[in-house]
C-alpha cells in the first residue's frame, strides 16, 4: 500500500514539474533562451526537448511497452540530473528543483516496477 501511494505521488510530482517545464518552454520562451544560453546549450533543442518531455510523460502514463517506459525513464533521469549540474555550476540557485526531479524519477521508477506489472 505504501509503495502504491509512493509511485502515484512521485509519478504525479513529476508529471506537475515536466508539464511546467514544458509550459515555460513554449510559453516563457524567452526566459528559457536566457538559461539555456546562460549553461551554454544551443537554443535550437527547446521545442525538441518539450516535444520529448510530453512524449515521455505519455509513453509513462501510457504503459504501452515496458521497454518504451524504460526509455522515457531513462530520458527523464539524464534529463534531469543534466539540469541539476548545469543549474549547480552556474551558480543561479535552481539546483535543488531539478534534484527533487531526479528523487521524484527514481522512486517512481523503482516503485512503479513493483506496483505496474
Amino acid at each position: 500500500m505504501i509503495k502504491k501511494i509512493l509511485f502515484w505521488v512521485s509519478t504525479g510530482m513529476l508529471t506537475l514539474m515536466m508539464c511546467f517545464s514544458v509550459y515555460n518552454y513554449f510559453f516563457n520562451h524567452d526566459l528559457i533562451v536566457g538559461f539555456f544560453e546562460n549553461f551554454g546549450y544551443p537554443t535550437y533543442i527547446i521545442y525538441p526537448l518539450a516535444i520529448a518531455k510530453l512524449l515521455g510523460l505519455v509513453a509513462i502514463w501510457g504503459n504501452f511497452s515496458k521497454s518504451l517506459k524504460e526509455w522515457a525513464y531513462a530520458g527523464f533521469f539524464f534529463n534531469v540530473v543534466l539540469a541539476f549540474f548545469a543549474h549547480y555550476m552556474v551558480n543561479d540557485g535552481e539546483h535543488m528543483g531539478a534534484l527533487i526531479a531526479t528523487i521524484a524519477v527514481l522512486v517512481s521508477y523503482f516503485t512503479g516496477k513493483e506496483v505496474r506489472p
